[in-house]
């Protein structure tokens, strides 16, 4: 399970995402970028940057250390912004906290060095957990002390808005890569495939949804509990693995048909200091 913090103070909100998370400091003197269960976006979202966070390490792709947040309401009283005392009294308990990366800049492909394997890792990735948000528009990435970290997982797993709705067989293993933000750095999507593919396994899937908190996920309709939402996490999962020869398939096309004189004229530089809550 992920380490649970006490918040101590909030910060400031970080603006840039429609979901307000807020820069908060801890019991454990560490300052994070926290995500809150009250936010429009809901426990679905925290439940994504958990799981793919998870999935991710097991996978040897950097992303910030995460951990849960228990946020006493109390704390909204001391906050002039009628908008985050409303976050703060709507999310008691357990929130999402990401570690803060101070000084952090956000990752724009084309000013930072970043290799095919690499880029092919992340791409891979990105269609193995359906990540729509991290397009050239929206990297979602950082670079900090000389290295790239992955952020914002939190739109990612869409299959999971629809369970009263699916059926018992997996949701079709499809991803549209061509607005990928790395797809001008080469993406070796085959090396990646035979790097990856055998690290998915049952155990890793299973230790990434093991760190979702129990509450998160109880109350789910047309599940008896969470332990039975876990298990469709790794079913759903496991599936898109082993049905990805489809979405391989559209990631070299990706790769093959891309523009990079066109996309580059519109790409936006956004290389600002500090962690600004991407997409979130």
């Amino acid at each position: 399970m992920l380490p649970t913090v006490t918040a101590l103070r909030y910060v400031t909100p970080l603006r840039e995402g429609g979901s307000l998370p807020g820069l908060m400091e801890a019991d454990d003197l560490g300052t994070y970028v926290v995500k809150f269960s009250g936010a429009g976006q809901g426990r679905k979202a925290l439940i994504a940057e958990v799981v793919c966070a998870g999935l991710a390490t097991a996978l040897g792709l950097p992303v910030p250390r995460l951990v849960t947040v228990d946020v006493d309401p109390v704390l909204a009283a001391n906050e002039p912004d009628e908008e985050v005392q409303d976050l703060l009294r709507a999310s008691p308990g357990l929130n999402l906290g990401v570690d803060f990366l101070p000084g952090a800049l956000d990752l724009d492909a084309a000013a930072f060095p970043l290799d095919a394997d690499f880029a092919g890792r992340v791409l891979w990735f990105d269609a193995l957990i359906g990540n729509v948000d991290r397009s050239w528009r929206n990297p979602n990435m950082l670079f900090w002390h000389g290295a790239p970290y992955l952020i914002d997982h939190g739109a990612a797993l869409t299959f999971h808005h629809r369970w009263p709705a699916r059926a018992t067989t997996a949701s079709p293993a499809t991803y549209d890569a061509r607005e990928h933000a790395l797809l001008g750095c080469a993406p070796d999507v085959d090396g990646a495939d035979a790097a990856l593919a055998p690290l998915v396994t049952a155990g890793a899937l299973t230790a990434a949804v093991a760190d979702v908190p129990e509450p998160w996920l109880a109350g789910e309709p047309r599940f008896d509990g969470p332990d039975a939402v876990r298990a469709a996490y790794v079913d759903e999962l496991s599936a898109r693995h082993a049905a990805r020869a489809s979405w391989l398939d559209a990631l070299r096309s990706a790769v093959a048909g891309y523009s990079a004189s066109g996309r580059a004229e519109t790409a936006p530089r956004r290389n600002r200091p500090g962690w600004l809550g991407g997409g979130s």
